[in-house]
C-alpha cells in the first residue's frame, strides 16, 4: 500500500491569527463560567506584551495558569459549548498563506495533522472546518460527573511534537518523504526538524534566528503582503 505525504501544522499564530485558548478564556469569563477576577490575573502581562515591555510567551503563560486554576469543576458541556462560541465568532480569523497551504495540500492528497498547545476541545471544530485528518491538542482531565479535575493529560507528548510525529506516522501508516512542517515559536522546532520541508511562518525572534542559521524558509505574512525572507 502507498504510504500518504503528511503535513503538520500549529495552529495559533501561524493558521489563527490569535490563540484560541486566550479566545476561549475570554468567552468564560464572558459567560459566568470563570470570575471575572480571572481577567486581572493575566491582564497587567497582557499590556505588558502590548507595549512590547515584556514578551508574548509570559502573556500566554499567565493565560495558561488562570485557565487551569478556575477550569477545576466546570462541566463539559459547558466548555464544549463556549468552544462553539468561540468557533462561531473566530472560525474567518485565519492567515491567507496557511489557510491556502492547508487547502492546496488536501487537494494534493496529503494527511493533514494539527499540534497545538490549545485545548483539544476547542481545538476540535476549528481543526475539522480546515479539513484537518488529526488534531492534537492539550487534554484536560475529567472527573465523576463529567467536570474537570484541574490536571493536564499527556503533558510530556504534547509538549514535544517531534513525538507526536512519530507516533501519527507509524499509526497511520504515513511516510515523511515529502512531509511539510509549519510552526511559528521555537515551540515548533522539534517539529520542523522531523519533515522535508519545514516552514517558518510569522516567527518569533527565537524561530527566525534558528530558521535563518540552518536554512528553513521563512514566510512573513503582514497587512494584504506575504513575502519570502532570504
Amino acid at each position: 500500500m502507498v504510504k500518504k505525504k503528511v503535513a503538520f501544522f500549529d495552529i495559533d499564530g501561524t493558521i489563527f491569527r490569535s490563540s484560541l485558548l486566550i479566545e476561549l478564556v475570554d468567552v468564560l469569563i464572558d459567560e459566568g463560567l470563570f470570575p471575572e477576577k480571572a481577567r486581572a490575573e493575566f491582564s497587567k502581562q497582557k499590556q505588558m506584551w502590548i507595549d512590547r515591555k515584556a514578551d508574548y510567551d509570559k502573556y500566554i503563560m499567565a493565560v495558561v495558569k488562570a485557565y487551569v486554576k478556575y477550569l477545576k469543576g466546570i462541566h463539559y458541556k459547558d466548555l464544549l459549548d463556549a468552544s462553539e462560541i468561540v468557533f462561531k465568532k473566530h472560525k474567518n480569523e485565519t492567515y491567507v498563506y496557511t489557510k491556502k497551504l492547508v487547502k492546496d495540500l488536501k487537494k494534493k492528497g496529503y494527511y493533514l495533522v494539527a499540534i497545538s498547545q490549545s485545548p483539544k476541545t476547542t481545538l476540535d471544530a476549528f481543526g475539522k472546518s480546515l479539513g484537518f485528518n488529526k488534531i492534537y491538542g492539550r487534554f484536560y482531565e475529567i472527573g465523576p460527573n463529567d467536570r474537570f479535575t484541574g490536571e493536564v493529560g499527556d503533558l510530556h507528548l504534547i509538549e514535544n511534537k517531534a513525538n507526536i510525529i512519530r507516533r501519527v506516522v507509524e499509526k497511520e501508516n504515513l511516510t515523511l518523504k515529502g512531509s511539510i512542517a509549519v510552526g511559528d515559536t521555537e515551540g515548533d522546532i522539534s517539529m520542523l526538524e522531523m519533515v522535508d520541508k519545514p516552514i517558518a511562518f510569522n516567527p518569533n525572534k527565537k524561530l527566525y534566528r534558528y530558521a535563518k542559521r540552518v536554512g528553513w524558509k521563512v514566510i512573513v505574512e503582514r497587512k494584504d503582503v506575504i513575502y519570502e525572507i532570504d
